[in-house]
């Protein structure tokens, strides 16, 4: 048989089958279904599970005062020297454990560690949503090697877009002009594929979960 012949034959079943009606058409997609399924699992749980693979290190407090002993505890074995703090929160508990730190924003180049809140916690991914309407702004988050954040088991959402809804909501009109999902350390492999921490940022992640749920 000709390969002419061959390619008429193709032809004529494509076009046969073009004519033909689907016999089962395809479901229309239900987009306003999640993408991901919603585990039972407890919410903080898994942030605290998903948080851990990406080289980050997790301290969970049950109240203020644990929450306290624990950043003095972290002061003083990793010998921090240059501390800032630029929320009111953070800089009050920071007071009343006695730690040494500064509330200005000069000479960032020299800071050891900075302290800030975060806006909400993703469970599904292990990240932590940051955003320029914070006290701390861009800079606090990216400067200092280390990053310490605190956060609260009422801030933990279950996915990304949750998270999202959730700024949209608390600040109505007035959305940040920068919204970060912090997942780990800084790192990069662009340099045969070696993976190193702390090439555009922190170098070092330290996030403290404080429960703040009325039945703890």
């Amino acid at each position: 048989m000709s390969n002419a012949k061959n390619r008429e034959i193709i032809l004529s079943r494509i076009r046969q089958a073009l004519a033909e009606p689907t016999t089962k058409p395809v479901a229309k997609p239900d987009f306003s279904s999640d993408l991901y399924e919603r585990s039972s699992e407890d919410s903080a749980v898994i942030f605290a599970s998903q948080l851990r693979r990406s080289k980050a290190e997790f301290h969970f407090c049950m109240d203020s005062q644990e929450l306290m002993g624990l950043l003095l505890q972290l002061v003083t074995s990793k010998r921090f020297r240059d501390i800032r703090a630029w929320e009111e929160p953070v800089r009050e508990l920071l007071r009343e454990a006695g730690i040494n730190h500064l509330e200005h924003d000069q000479q960032l180049d020299q800071v050891d560690a900075g302290i800030t809140l975060c806006e909400y916690l993703i469970a599904r991914t292990g990240s932590i949503l940051v955003s320029s309407a914070q006290a701390t702004g861009r800079r606090l988050t990216v400067y200092p090697p280390v990053h310490i954040i605190i956060a609260y088991t009422s801030q933990i959402l279950p996915d990304i877009e949750d998270g999202l809804r959730a700024v949209k909501a608390k600040y109505a009109g007035q959305f940040p002009s920068m919204l970060c999902l912090v997942s780990g350390p800084s790192r990069t492999a662009d340099i045969e594929k070696t993976l190193v921490l702390g090439a555009h940022g922190p170098k070092e992640l330290i996030v403290i979960l404080v429960d703040d749920s009325p039945y703890h």
